[in-house]
């Protein structure tokens, strides 16, 4: 369950070089910048195959020989390269279990494909052949018989004139396992290292006459979280297109999925992109249906639990079986069509659909040109080829691509998709420096609230000046992953519009600004991956690390404590430049977070660096539940504690260069008898005028006379002027 909060600008003085210590930020401030060079050289790349009446290759053609126009404005046509496969490709020698000599390798490399050098034409009458392994789309029975299909190609059916790349998409990230390569013994221990089972997660489940009668209670559509599933599933296709998609010759994706099905109308969008990526990138998407030749019982076969209602009864449940079949298929079949490729479906020899990718990629040029239209507008060009001086012939050749857009030209479903694409990407962006702070409170005996800080320097963000005002808009999308089961618990997608005056705008260059939002989990290892764009300027900042929620029901040996949040402001909800949450909303809240008290919300810093001309807050929950025995019938009040409540001891010390230099008075306080978890909230005020600046260990202890147990917690802050 998700909570939105709310989001303040913050007026503190930061200093570089303090790093927060609960979890971190993605870059340094103080660090050295990198400077980049860009060169764009709109350079268009075409692949053309001629052929004579005929049907016969034409050979011996030159640049002179085409005449190429691009939205009827004539290009010339720079360079040309012709590739000979016909004459290059001859069978291999078939491989058999007596005469093979794999090596299996312990663990799979990641790779990256890499491009062709003037120096180093690796590909040069090639057939570039990638398998690529869709696991998520495929259970267990399915992923053998893709990889079996696989290595049957390779030991029996490859030629001289192919070069093979193996992919894989496990819900992640889209891996590279191989570049291309000729080598069969290298590509046979891939595919052999590769574990049937990995990936699963992401399925596509149904909510119709077919899906099956567990006895649960009535829910959330199952359908709304299968949108966002099957749109990443075709943005990793999309991502592997644009990796193939640097080298210049004819690509062949081999998609190995069992089936692929679409939400209505809200996966058209990402569908449209991934065929226009694959397009543009010159790959030709050949999709193989790992199920086979499938005959399904009318209700349904052992696999499952047989559906309920009265569908069963009426066919309705056989009809919904077969449609939703049908439409898996559909899916491939147009992502195939669309990009020039061909669906291979109801086969049992999955290896023929490879073969008759092979088979499509023969002799054909390479046309390079430089664009004369440099608008970067991402509207279609339409391209037309032709042979000079009326030659007849048969080409074939894409007819078009989508330009390149910038991203004040983008509109609203572009900038939905580039933060997708930013959310999947293994490698983070840090274009936009964030530091985060992740904190954790007990709710009850299972589920902990954990608020998630996020700040962002102001001077890092681009104003707008619009209606007389100075503007600034913020999107923000976050995933939460179970470390343990690799499903993903819990999610954010929010945006902001700051209205600043144009004092506060002039402020905003020196101070930070601050976003929170809140998750309930249970105990458990999970890792985040947070994204926040600018979006006037498109510039995007990622944040990701790994986090710990632990289980105090279990902790025996010390006080059971939450997370400790240092902060140097309380800051009234109603002082909000932006609320995240509707006004409706708010007291809930309210009565969920505990850094929220009296309509005011304790800002924790996240960076702690603090000013000596102000207080240092304190906040964080003990947890002391009285005995079963105890435990009164009827909630009790603050005044009238059970008669077996034992204070607790808190206080909190400053310690520099191992010297105690600041302790505070120690606050007895009993645990609430409101609650079964015996919550007590421990708040500290710090005066800390009259210490001298520099680095500080601030430690909180908690003690318990009457079990004698104790807690302590430490972390280093900083105090400027």
């Amino acid at each position: 369950m998700m909570r939105k909060l709310a989001i303040f600008a913050i007026l503190l003085v930061t200093v570089a070089g303090s790093r927060p210590q609960q979890v971190g930020q993605n870059k340094n401030a103080g660090e050295a910048q990198n400077f980049t060079i860009k060169v764009q050289s709109n350079l268009v790349v075409e692949a053309v195959e001629v052929k004579d009446k005929q049907g016969n290759f034409v050979h011996g053609l030159t640049a002179k020989d085409f005449v190429l126009t691009e939205d009827g404005v004539a290009q010339t046509i720079k360079y040309c390269e012709h590739q000979n496969l016909s004459e290059t490709a001859k069978p291999l020698p078939a491989m058999t279990s007596a005469t093979e000599n794999v090596t299996v390798y312990n663990k799979l490399a990641r790779e990256a494909i890499a491009p062709e050098t003037m120096d180093n034409q690796r590909y040069k009458d090639k057939r570039l052949l990638a398998l690529y392994f869709d696991m998520t789309a495929l259970p267990p029975s399915d992923q053998m018989r893709a990889l079996e299909a696989a290595e049957k190609f390779v030991r029996t059916q490859m030629t001289t004139a192919d070069l093979l790349s193996i992919m894989r998409y496990q819900g992640g990230s889209v891996d590279i396992l191989q570049d291309f390569t000729a080598d069969r013994n290298r590509l046979l221990s891939i595919l052999e290292t590769m574990v049937v089972g990995e990936g699963q997660g992401l399925e596509g489940t149904t909510d119709d006459a077919s899906s099956t009668d567990t006895g649960a209670a009535f829910g959330q559509d199952d359908s709304e979280f299968n949108v966002f599933n099957t749109d990443r599933q075709l943005s990793a296709l999309q991502t592997a297109s644009h990796m193939l998609g640097q080298v210049s010759e004819k690509k062949s994706l081999l998609y190995f999925a069992s089936g692929l099905r679409l939400n209505g109308i809200d996966n058209q969008a990402q569908m449209h992109a991934t065929a226009d990526e694959a397009i543009k990138d010159g790959v030709t998407i050949w999709t193989v249906d790992a199920r086979g030749l499938v005959a399904n019982a009318p209700m349904g076969d052992a696999s499952q639990g047989s559906p309920g209602g009265q569908s069963m009864y009426t066919g309705a449940s056989a009809q919904a079986v077969t449609t939703n079949f049908q439409r898996s298929q559909d899916t491939l079949y147009a992502l195939a069509g669309d990009t020039g490729g061909k669906a291979f479906l109801d086969n049992n020899d999955l290896s023929r659909g490879i073969v008759q990718a092979q088979e499509s990629i023969s002799d054909y040029y390479i046309l390079g040109y430089y664009t004369s239209n440099t608008d970067p507008n991402g509207k279609f060009r339409r391209i037309r080829i032709s042979l000079a001086n009326n030659q007849e012939a048969k080409l074939d050749y894409r007819q078009g691509y989508y330009a390149n857009k910038e991203f004040n030209k983008f509109n609203d479903v572009d900038r939905e998709r580039q933060l997708e694409d930013a959310l999947m990407l293994e490698d983070p962006i840090t274009d936009l420096t964030i530091a985060m702070e992740i904190d954790y409170f007990q709710l009850n005996r299972a589920e902990y609230f954990v608020p998630i800080i996020v700040k962002i320097p102001g001077r890092e963000l681009a104003l707008a000046k619009r209606g007389g005002a100075e503007i600034t808009r913020i999107d923000f999308v976050g995933e939460i992953k179970d470390l343990v089961g690799g499903t993903t618990v819990s999610n954010v997608r929010d945006n902001t519009n700051i209205k600043l005056t144009d004092k506060t705008a002039a402020e905003l260059a020196r101070v930070p600004l601050e976003y929170d939002t809140g998750f309930t989990l249970l105990p458990g290892k999970y890792s985040i991956k947070f994204l926040a764009r600018d979006d006037e300027t498109g510039r995007i900042g990622t944040f990701q690390t790994t986090f710990v929620i632990p289980n105090l029901n279990k902790e025996l040996k010390r006080v059971p404590i939450s997370a400790v949040v240092l902060s140097s402001q309380r800051v009234d909800l109603r002082d909000a430049i932006y609320d995240a949450a509707k006004a409706k909303d708010r007291a809930k809240d309210e009565a969920v977070n505990p850094l929220v008290e009296n309509g005011k919300k304790l800002i924790p810093s996240v960076t702690r660096v603090f000013s000596t001309g102000h207080q240092i807050h304190v906040y964080l929950q003990a947890y002391k539940p009285a005995p079963a025995a105890t435990l009164p019938s009827a909630p009790a009040t603050a005044t009238s504690p059970a008669p077996s409540a034992q204070p607790l001891f808190a206080f909190v010390s400053l310690y520099q260069s191992g010297k105690k230099l600041y302790e505070t008075p120690p606050q007895s306080i009993l645990p609430s008898t409101t609650s079964r978890l015996g919550t007590m909230s421990l708040n500290f005020d710090l005066g800390v005028d009259t210490l001298p600046r520099g680095s500080y260990d601030c430690q909180v202890t908690v003690i318990d006379p009457a079990t004698q147990k104790a807690a302590f917690w430490r972390a280093s802050i900083l105090l400027v002027q």
